[in-house]
């Protein structure tokens, strides 16, 4: 069950870089999105990603440009997974557009494609359905700035084939990332169900007035050691993650109205904006 050609569905902040990690490390990789907007605006990431390659990465000097260039990109979604090994799925955390993609998907891709969710926030489980080839299909988890936090959490279903499974895993790591295999279903996976309640404690303490984001970051620092705090982490998230989640729960409707009023609505979205708790320069 080789994976060679990799195909990855919605070219935002982490799509981008999944394909980008992919390509670096030799694979052939297929970048899709849904309009020309959309596509223009990987080019500009896939040109930043070189940038950063170029200087953190070790082989970046010799190798980023030549991946940048090789990835193809395309609003074609039929053409895209024509002849994919492995489609990498990295769109929006709704449902609705979950199974419409994945009905399409299922149409579209030849039999012997393995599908895999990025998706953060919904199970594996509550997607499969709609894909068509249940044993075929698990969540593939990365985390931002996947060349530096290069986790690769790996969860499938109880129908998801163990050679499938397997094959994922081996996929991970060939990309240079560290696979994290869980062995039953979790919300948050192993990361975020440990991230979510450090950013959501840190939000409350934001917006409760108790103390400034800087305060609770350098708190977190000091005390335990980690180079960033919980405000610096959501920026480089952005900020627009982090409220479809508080949303979509009930019980995060108040930090939700707070991020949204405060920084959203204001254009803060966070380091790709220039600006979110922090302000940024170039």
């Amino acid at each position: 069950m080789a994976i060679r050609k990799v195909t990855v569905l919605g070219t935002g902040v982490l799509g981008s870089q999944i394909a980008f990690q992919t390509a670096f490390h030799g694979f052939d990789v297929t970048a899709y999105d849904i309009s020309d907007e959309a596509v223009a605006g990987a080019r500009d990431r896939f040109a930043k990603l070189a940038a950063t390659y170029r200087i953190e990465v070790p082989g970046g000097d010799s190798k980023a440009e030549k991946t940048e260039a090789g990835i193809v990109l395309t609003t074609d979604l039929a053409a895209a997974v024509q002849d994919a090994d492995l489609v990498i799925e990295a769109v929006p955390e709704v449902l609705t557009i979950k199974e419409q993609t994945y009905r399409q998907l299922g149409e579209l891709a030849p039999a012997k494609t393995i599908f895999a969710t990025n998706s953060s926030t919904l199970l594996p489980s509550d997607i499969k359905d709609y894909t068509g080839r249940p044993d075929k299909f698990l969540a593939l988890h990365f985390a931002n700035l996947v060349w530096r936090y290069n986790t690769a959490e790996v969860m499938g279903t109880p129908e998801t084939d163990p050679q499938v499974f397997r094959a994922v895993v081996e996929f991970a790591a060939a990309i240079g990332m560290e696979p994290i295999e869980l062995h039953k279903e979790k919300a948050g996976y192993v990361l975020n169900s440990l991230l979510v309640p450090l950013l959501n404690a840190a939000m409350a303490l934001g917006a409760g007035g108790f103390a400034e984001p800087e305060a609770v970051d350098k708190t977190w620092r000091i005390g335990t050691g980690a180079p960033v705090g919980p405000f610096q982490m959501l920026d480089v998230i952005g900020l627009t993650t982090p409220y479809n989640i508080l949303v979509n729960s009930a019980e995060g409707q108040e930090l939700a109205t707070w991020l949204k009023t405060n920084y959203i609505d204001k254009g803060k979205l966070g380091i790709a904006t220039g600006e979110g708790f922090y302000k940024y320069s170039e």
